[in-house]
């Protein structure tokens, strides 16, 4: 077992919560019970919310199902990202899985601390529902896992001798 690996990895996971972390407690001094601020016209802005549900405002105050479900898929993440392979631990994959795990556990974080997470960042050009940097770390490490499992699978149908599929 290469603790080296395992100690770094803990470290960058580490930070990218201190990163969520850190921007959420900022969103709080800024624009709690101020208004948002607009960073492109008509595009992106910057504001406060309380989102006491899960992704897209789902499971409203279901505190009781959030913590004990993000604890379970976290615990799922980390052992699979064990279990990779040392070919695995070389690419994408792994760093993926640090990304999900760095994201579920920032928000987390909150809805224990907090009772909900705090939101901050709001694509008005599309309506988009208000999120954070630990959503993003979840939404955009989902999407590559996706694509990896997509555009990498291997042949289930190997020819036979004969070169016949």
């Amino acid at each position: 077992m290469n603790w080296r690996y395992y100690l770094r990895s803990v470290f960058f996971v580490l930070l990218l919560i201190a990163a969520d972390q850190g921007t959420k407690r900022l969103a709080v001094a800024l624009w709690k019970g101020k208004p948002s601020t607009t960073v492109i016209p008509g595009v992106l802005e910057l504001t406060y919310l309380e989102n006491r549900g899960a992704a897209f405002g789902l499971f409203q105050n279901r505190l009781w199902l959030l913590i004990p479900f993000t604890l379970l898929v976290s615990g799922v993440l980390a052992a699979v990202f064990v279990r990779c392979s040392a070919k695995e631990k070389a690419g994408a994959v792994p760093v993926l899985l640090l990304f999900l795990l760095a994201g579920a556990a920032g928000n987390l974080i909150d809805r224990i601390a907090f009772g909900y997470v705090i939101d901050f960042i709001y694509f008005s050009l599309i309506d988009f529902p208000v999120f954070n940097i630990a959503d993003c770390y979840v939404t955009i490490s989902v999407l590559f896992l996706c694509l990896i499992t997509i555009f990498s699978g291997e042949k289930t149908i190997e020819k036979n001798e004969t070169g016949i599929q």
